[in-house]
């Protein structure tokens, strides 16, 4: 991947507990890494197939390889949450396409 295509931030979270002084649990999410990734809409066809019939939004980030992903992270770019749904191996360990959802918020 040229890093020339790599146009956008984004922000890989986590969701984590955090106890406060009161010894009060909340849940909120921590960000894990801040990354540059090439953004790829997805047609309707490929998005047709690999989640069936919806009304959601979905896009693609592509970005270099960042082992210890899961599908339970969330992506954040320029200002709006994304679910993923898919984490696609490219290659051998060169690049990762992250396939998304927005976060109904």
């Amino acid at each position: 991947m040229r890093a020339g295509k790599l146009t956008e931030t984004i922000v890989i979270q986590r969701q984590s507990e955090t106890v406060n002084d009161y010894g009060t649990v909340s849940e909120g999410w921590t960000d894990l890494a801040t990354l540059r990734a090439q953004v790829i809409q997805s047609s309707t066809d490929e998005f047709l197939k690999s989640f069936g019939t919806t009304g959601e939004t979905a896009i693609v980030f592509r970005i270099r390889w960042k082992d210890g992903l899961k599908l339970s992270d969330r992506i954040v770019c320029a200002g709006k949450s994304y679910d993923l749904k898919e984490i696609k191996n490219l290659g051998r360990r060169s690049d990762i396409e992250l396939r998304c959802v927005v976060t109904d918020q």
